[in-house]
């Protein structure tokens, strides 16, 4: 039940419930406010109570009546958490809201989300909380939106404060954005991190701390992915630069896993209420494409509750294989990501999805640029660097330190990099080279659809090495490669320093 402090309830009798697949969506009933009339500079607080049992739908919502003439909305929640048995997921409430023109899935009404981050916002005119878009308080139902992320077995208890205050509106504030391109070194090696988080979601940094922390991690570019909401995209201009590329983006967070809208156009927002079985990802990954990005779920085997990645990879142009920190589940996500490989050669290699890494960076002591993706673009602009992670012309590594370069080399002198084909026939001899730098006592290793075919010595204590390994395209049909740390002992490879996107070998 939802009940009304200034008395009443606004509860069960003008509950609704709508179901589309799994994603169900309950909305209780309204919070109403006076007329505007005669309340110039003047506030109204209303507060709703209520409680959420386990099995609650992923989404609640609760309508707000705002009259003409406020000026601002500010909302404050909170709600209990009592003690649960182990292995028990306790009360965790997400907040959000969107404003009159309603909640339709991917329609226009939404105006920010926070998640779990923040305990209140506020919108207005001309300024908003981090996650949240300016803009007028127009007239009209208001829902704020709450995602029991997870109930204990006592259900959630939780309380809403609603003010308004009554006045002329601010003056808006025209978005100004990054630009689409920096100066580059022409056609060259690129770095970035596309998976990083601010103070416009659940990061702890502003956009220009993150900015001196790319920039100080050898960075040329970085991709703005605040968990379901654009409202960041704005905030961002100051901080770009003629040595860093701002892209703009999102990470979409589902219940079914999270996946980056990747270099989207400015002002772009991809809904995230549905799961895996309503069958509408494919509808956003149009989205995300149609506005000029990539789709790349995000850590696909992350433990973390609704991180595991359920939608498969039909709709996905390239692949996060390597989270922050190299870690088990980015070990099961390298093996996962082979095995497709391995899978498209049946087609010739031709639908083979390229896999990236990025840091996930939230707060410190998290480090931008670990990993970091090393893009060949034609320049450092948003469709080139798009065009190479897409293509895969890339590698991953785990600092600006480490630098690779692939080549694969057929009987005539033929030559294909990263990324591309050797187009040669099948018995053609070919020679596959790896120069390293940067990675003191890592170990080079080849990797083919049989498995790993070759394995080097320790590189020096100066990090610097070439490995060459033999082969046709008979015996390997693509061949990639792994820097691997070197483990105090036990048959398990070491954490990746680098690895690289396939070389594919033949016609």
């Amino acid at each position: 039940m939802c009940e009304d402090d200034h008395g009443g309830t606004s509860g069960p009798g003008r509950r609704a419930l709508f179901v589309t697949g799994a994603a169900a969506a309950l909305t209780l009933g309204s919070v109403s406010f006076a007329s505007a009339a005669g309340r110039a500079g003047g506030q109204e607080t209303r507060t709703v109570r209520g409680t959420l049992p386990t099995g609650s739908p992923d989404f609640v919502y609760v309508p707000v009546e705002v009259p003409s003439g406020v000026r601002e909305i500010k909302v404050a929640y909170t709600y209990d958490r009592p003690s649960v048995p182990a292995g028990t997921a306790g009360n965790a409430l997400d907040i959000g809201i969107f404003d009159e023109r309603g909640t339709d899935l991917g329609g226009r009404g939404f105006r920010g989300w926070s998640g779990g981050a923040r305990t209140e916002f506020f919108l207005r005119a001309d300024e908003a909380t981090p996650g949240y878009l300016p803009g007028p308080v127009r007239e009209g139902t208001w829902h704020i939106a709450l995602g029991p992320y997870t109930v204990a077995p006592q259900g959630l208890s939780y309380e809403i404060t609603v003010t308004l205050t009554h006045g002329e509106p601010g003056a808006a504030v025209p978005p100004v954005y990054p630009p689409t391109r920096a100066k580059g070194r022409g056609r060259a090696w690129y770095r970035g991190d596309c998976h990083l988080h601010s103070w416009h979601s659940d990061g702890r940094r502003t956009p220009a701390e993150i900015a001196a922390l790319a920039r100080a991690a050898g960075l040329d570019f970085v991709n703005t992915s605040e968990h379901n909401t654009n409202a960041g995209h704005a905030h961002w201009a100051d901080v770009a630069g003629d040595d860093l590329l701002v892209m703009l983006g999102e990470e979409i967070t589902t219940r079914n896993g999270h996946v980056l809208a990747l270099g989207t156009d400015p002002g772009t927002f991809v809904d995230w209420r549905y799961r895996a079985r309503d069958n509408r990802f494919g509808r956003f990954a149009r989205r995300i494409r149609h506005a000029g990005g990539l789709v790349v779920p995000a850590h696909p085997h992350a433990t973390c509750i609704g991180c595991n990645w359920k939608f498969g990879f039909s709709e996905a142009d390239a692949v996060e294989v390597w989270n922050g920190p190299y870690t088990p589940d980015d070990e099961v996500a390298l093996a996962d990501w082979d095995s497709m490989l391995v899978a498209s050669t049946r087609e010739g290699g031709r639908d083979w999805i390229p896999a990236m890494g990025n840091s996930d960076a939230h707060r410190d002591p998290d480090t931008v640029g670990l990993p970091q993706t090393v893009v060949l673009a034609d320049d450092l602009t948003r469709e080139a660097i798009l065009e190479g992670i897409r293509a895969g012309r890339s590698y991953v590594a785990e600092s600006s330190r480490v630098s690779l370069s692939m080549t694969a080399t057929g009987g005539r002198g033929e030559q294909a990099g990263v990324g591309d084909r050797l187009e040669v026939s099948r018995d053609t001899p070919v020679t596959v080279r790896l120069e390293v730098s940067g990675a003191p006592r890592c170990t080079i290793r080849f990797v083919t659809d049989q498995g790993v075919l070759f394995t080097s010595p320790p590189l020096p204590v100066s990090g610097t090495g070439v490995a060459e390994w033999r082969t046709t395209p008979a015996y390997a049909a693509y061949v990639r490669a792994e820097l691997r740390h070197e483990v105090a002992a036990g048959p398990s490879p070491g954490a990746l320093a680098a690895f690289t996107n396939p070389v594919f070998l033949g016609r």
